[in-house]
């Protein structure tokens, strides 16, 4: 993945976040529910009758707000060097890893550490460390 970092500035990821942990909190406090990703999306194929809608309707704010935000601002560049293979192996440990961990990190990181999980916090530092180790290895063990 490529990071065009001539388009970063810590303004635009302090307001991201911001943004973030306040539709986080809306979640909860209005619905009671956990702004998990991964929760919410693996609960739209075992939900219960009245538990779709403000998942489907999550889930289509995530997919629609960077086609909305295209409409005031250029999207940034996004690259990403790997193949679909690559990315589909990818996809699936991390949705196996979210499963056994109970969450992601949109769910430990933003929800559980907020709340003072100490569960959260060991899954959200094996997720960031995990994730280190791992681009570590793929770019200077494997490809030196």
């Amino acid at each position: 993945m490529f990071i065009d970092w001539s388009q970063f500035t810590p303004w635009s990821a302090l307001i991201g976040g911001g943004i973030i942990g306040l539709a986080a909190a809306l979640l909860i406090l209005l619905n009671g529910k956990i702004a998990g990703i991964s929760g919410i999306v693996g609960g739209l194929f075992t939900a219960d009758r009245g538990d779709v809608g403000w998942r489907i309707a999550f889930v289509s704010g995530l997919v629609a707000a960077p086609l909305v935000w295209q409409f005031f601002q250029e999207l940034p560049l996004v690259r990403i060097d790997a193949s679909y293979a690559i990315l589909a192996v990818a996809g699936l440990i991390v949705g196996i890893g979210t499963r056994y961990g109970s969450g992601c990190t949109s769910g430990h990181g933003v929800c559980g550490i907020s709340r003072g999980s100490p569960r959260s916090v060991a899954a959200t530092l094996i997720f960031v460390g995990v994730g280190m180790l791992t681009v570590y290895i793929i770019r200077h063990v494997l490809q030196s």
